[in-house]
C-alpha cells in the first residue's frame, strides 16, 4: 500500500476486539517509533506500553476515553533531554514525542491494528498510577487493538477544510 493510501485510510478506532496485541506486533510498532526523527536526535521520548488487564484497569482511572482498548501506549518525553531553540527557549521534545506517536499510529494501521490518539487524560493521575518520574511529561495516549468488526470512522473523518484555507504560499 502506498503511503497516501495508508494515511488516508487510517481512522481513529473507538471499538476494539477484546484481545491484547501480540508482543511481535507491539515490537514492530515500537520499532517504527524508535526510528522517528527528533530534534538533534536527542530521542527524548519515553513510551509506556500497557498490554495487560491490570495496566488497562489503571489506565481507566486516568481517562474516560479508553474505548475499552486492550492495549495502549503512553508517549511521554523527558524534559531534561530536549533540544532547546535558542531564540525563545522552546523545547523540541513535545514535537519529537508527537512525531514518534504519529509513526507508531501509522505503523499500527499498516499491521491491521486500530488506534486512537487520546489527549483527554489526567497527566497527574497517569504519573501517580504508573509511577512516572517527575521529569517525564505524559503527552499522548495511543489506545489500540484490533478493530471490532463494527468499527467505523466517525462521520466527520472524511471532511476537511478546503486546502486553500490551511495552506499558503509565500505569505499569509
Amino acid at each position: 500500500m502506498d503511503f497516501f493510501t495508508l494515511a488516508s485510510e487510517r481512522y481513529s478506532v473507538r471499538k476494539f476486539e477484546d484481545k491484547h496485541l501480540e508482543k511481535e506486533v507491539v515490537d514492530k510498532i515500537i520499532a517504527c517509533g524508535h526510528i522517528a526523527p527528533t530534534g538533534c536526535n536527542y530521542q527524548p521520548q519515553r513510551i509506556l506500553v500497557l498490554n495487560t488487564n491490570e495496566s488497562i484497569e489503571k489506565l481507566k482511572k486516568c481517562t474516560k476515553c479508553h474505548f475499552d482498548a486492550p492495549t495502549a501506549m503512553l508517549v511521554c518525553y523527558n524534559k531534561d533531554e530536549s533540544w532547546i531553540r535558542k531564540y525563545d527557549e522552546a523545547l523540541s521534545a513535545p514535537v519529537d514525542a508527537s512525531i514518534v506517536t504519529t509513526h507508531m499510529m501509522l505503523m499500527a494501521h499498516s499491521l491491521g491494528v486500530g488506534s486512537c490518539w487520546v489527549m483527554h487524560f489526567d497527566p497527574f493521575k497517569m504519573q501517580e498510577e504508573f509511577n512516572i518520574p517527575e521529569n517525564y511529561e505524559p503527552l499522548a495516549l495511543l489506545v489500540m487493538g484490533y478493530p471490532h468488526k463494527d468499527s467505523k470512522p466517525i462521520e466527520m473523518h472524511s471532511s476537511s477544510r478546503p486546502i486553500d484555507e490551511v495552506v499558503f504560499y509565500d505569505k499569509f
